[in-house]
């Protein structure tokens, strides 16, 4: 197999076309299946590891931090693995009982980009980004932190995650003011059952060469096919998962979101395709996508959505799969 590399954004940095989220790994995966997962990504050509300082998706702040002492592991575990890989981190989470071990502040920029050094044991990330948007804290004091973070060598490039269009807007011409380093990426939540980011953000990200790397490309598995709408969420899932497990029911476990799988997994046996490559090839397809993130509590899990990678779609199933869920594009106020 053989994963085709795409420029990051506006940047002169090159990534796999693929991306490995590693959430699970921690609490969902413990440690030696989690380098399995890694092994295999990387043998596939998956260059790009994204994570947070909060991961594993589930704990709390007991746990939280464990995801990249997992990855710092594996790093140092081969020589010249680091410099051949694209890390990425995050921060803003909750990490401590302080009012100050959250947010976007100054304060908890500098110490997290530090603690995230350490527990990934290596002198800088490629990418920092935010986790979230704090609206508690200055736009102006959170860029000029990152600048900081940047400036100092410890982070490469800077990006955000789950911004709302106008916030990120707003920061980039702020960051243009202020002669600040400007954002380079989002991150946003994307997929066949979820599109509302192409009336906005989308639009945004390619007018200003933001590269773009969704994740939830699958809807937290509900896009495999493998649930069934009158069970329960399966035992150990991300739909049982600790203090994740609520949220995931609410994205994705209704009766809308079922019917739509099931409209979808006709289209996948009639194209001869699973659906879960089929999705991912999808999100792949979209033209201001650079990486999705792909997430794998188990190595085989990787079969399918590393498949995607060498799937090309036909116009006409394109067309089909907008169709079945142009509905997802404009939010779930729409009738």
């Amino acid at each position: 197999m053989s994963i085709p590399s795409i420029r990051f954004g506006r940047t002169g940095l090159t990534v796999s076309r693929l991306a490995l989220g590693t959430m699970t790994f921690g609490l969902q995966t413990e440690e030696i299946v989690s380098h399995a997962v890694l092994d295999k990504a990387s043998e596939a050509g998956i260059n790009f590891l994204d994570t947070a300082n909060v991961y594993p998706l589930g704990g709390d702040t007991k746990t939280a931090g464990r995801t990249e002492e997992i990855i710092g592991r594996w790093l140092k575990a081969s020589p010249g693995r680091r410099a051949s890989h694209i890390v990425a981190t995050k921060a803003v989470g909750i990490m401590g009982p302080q009012a100050w071990e959250r947010g976007a502040s100054r304060k908890h920029l500098l110490d997290a980009i530090d603690a995230s050094l350490k527990r990934l044991d290596t002198d800088y990330v490629d990418l920092y980004q935010l986790h979230s948007d704090d609206p508690d804290t200055p736009l102006d004091e959170t860029l000029d932190a990152l600048d900081t973070i940047v400036r100092s060598g410890r982070a490469r490039y800077v990006g955000v995650s789950n911004f709302l269009a106008y916030r990120l807007a707003r920061a980039l011409g702020r960051s243009e003011v202020l002669g600040l380093v400007k954002f380079v990426s989002a991150q946003p939540r994307y997929s066949l059952l979820f599109r509302e980011i192409e009336r906005e953000l989308l639009p945004l990200c390619a007018e200003e060469g933001l590269a773009v790397i969704p994740y939830n490309p699958l809807a937290g598995g509900l896009l495999t096919g493998k649930y069934v709408k009158a069970s329960a969420p399966v035992h150990g899932t991300r739909f049982t998962l600790g203090t994740a497990a609520g949220r995931y029911q609410d994205r994705y476990w209704n009766d809308r979101a079922f019917d739509a799988v099931e409209e979808l997994q006709k289209i996948a046996d009639e194209a001869g395709i699973p659906l879960t490559t089929l999705a991912v090839a999808w999100v792949m397809a979209q033209p201001t996508i650079t990486a999705p993130l792909l997430g794998a509590s188990r190595p085989e899990q990787l079969d399918a959505t590393l498949a995607a990678a060498e799937l090309k779609l036909a116009p006409e199933l394109l067309k089909k799969l907008e169709e079945a869920t142009h509905g997802f594009r404009m939010g779930d106020s729409v009738r």
